[in-house]
């Protein structure tokens, strides 16, 4: 099996589409109907109903609820984020999202190479900045950390709201990279 077509380098009990649950079914259609894909990281998570649930839950409310934040700053911060980690799986898929929503391919290689190159506002930049130290050293973040977003506009709820999306991130990139998940290949083409 060539490594496009394998899905991590664990042989995992993943389940064909056809026997899973009708709920999981229906999701996986709504993923291929929006994305042309059922995303890699979804069929690993199959294998575990109850953490497919967890995990599924947990993404879409950290990328789609309500929040302050707009759908290409959850981005940007997964971009950021998963640089730091050097999570290919990630960066890969974060960062067509991030050329997706902002219509710029070149922020999105920016921001997997190095975001202090991209054109931010200060906001932005405020967002991301926050984002890489906590990546980087969580125990470091003290109070001119959060008082430097606040400056920036945020208020404490969105701070929540971006230390969430941190969070959620460091997470899947290390399970992504313990795993050597495999980013689907469509993702490489897609909104260049």
């Amino acid at each position: 099996m060539s490594q496009s077509e394998r899905i991590t380098a664990l042989d995992l009990p993943i389940p064909q589409t056809a026997d899973l649950p009708e709920n999981v079914q229906k999701y996986f259609a709504k993923c291929d109907e929006k994305l042309g894909m059922i995303p890699n990281v979804l069929k690993s998570y199959s294998q575990n109903l109850a953490q497919f649930e967890v995990f599924t839950r947990f993404y879409n409310e950290m990328m789609f609820g309500e929040s302050v934040l707009t759908p290409l700053e959850r981005e940007m911060i997964a971009v950021v984020v998963s640089s730091e980690n050097k999570c290919f799986y990630c960066l890969t898929a974060h960062g067509a999202a991030v050329r997706e929503y902002s219509g710029n391919p070149m922020l999105g290689e920016q921001l997997v190479m190095n975001y202090r190159t991209a054109e931010l506002d200060a906001r932005q930049r405020a967002m991301l900045d926050f984002a890489c130290k906590l990546t980087q050293s969580p125990d470091a973040i003290i109070e001119s950390d959060r008082a430097a977003l606040r400056q920036a506009g945020f208020d404490d709820r969105t701070i929540w709201d971006i230390a969430n999306i941190v969070g959620f991130y460091n997470m899947t990139n290390r399970i992504a990279s313990a795993v050597e998940m495999q980013p689907n290949p469509e993702y490489h083409a897609r909104f260049r």
